[in-house]
């Protein structure tokens, strides 16, 4: 500290020294130098977990659409059971509908349509293929898809 005269009064007074700037011009230089360093980290970090969040999404819209396919192939065995519907035979989608839970037709979350197909074969939706071979798994032996 510098004692300095009070141009006024004349008193002493306890004036600081001038500092340097050398403090302040570092903390510039350290977040200039971090902080696109923490951008890239960020970047990295979402150029890994997009990708994951796309197939996790396209995996639930394929086992949804899957569901839904079994719930209609239900909803079929039992139509032909009460009607007395042989195999081969053109199913009335309206009144397979009514066995459905909600009596609606169902939906495919990826935005196809299904195809209820007649008895004895599997519905197909128009994005995922059949239960017996759903495009995304590249089919299977299962009645279901799944090895």
């Amino acid at each position: 500290m510098a004692v300095v005269k009070c141009p006024s009064c004349g008193s002493p007074i306890d004036v600081p020294e001038k500092q340097s700037a050398l403090p302040w011009i570092m903390g510039c230089l350290v977040a200039f130098l971090v902080i696109p360093v923490i951008i890239a980290i960020i970047g990295l970090l979402a150029a890994i977990a997009i990708p994951s969040f796309v197939k996790a999404r396209s995996t639930s819209q394929l086992n949804a659409c899957i569901n839904n396919m079994r719930y209609i192939d239900s909803a079929k065995e039992q139509w032909a059971m009460e009607v007395k519907a042989s195999t081969g035979q053109a199913v009335d989608t309206p009144a397979v509908n009514a066995y459905i839970r909600g009596a609606t037709t169902p939906l495919c979350p990826a935005g196809g349509t299904y195809d209820y197909r007649n008895i004895g074969l599997d519905p197909e939706c128009s994005v995922h293929g059949s239960l017996s071979s759903p495009k995304q798994y590249g089919g299977g032996s299962s009645r279901h898809g799944y090895q």
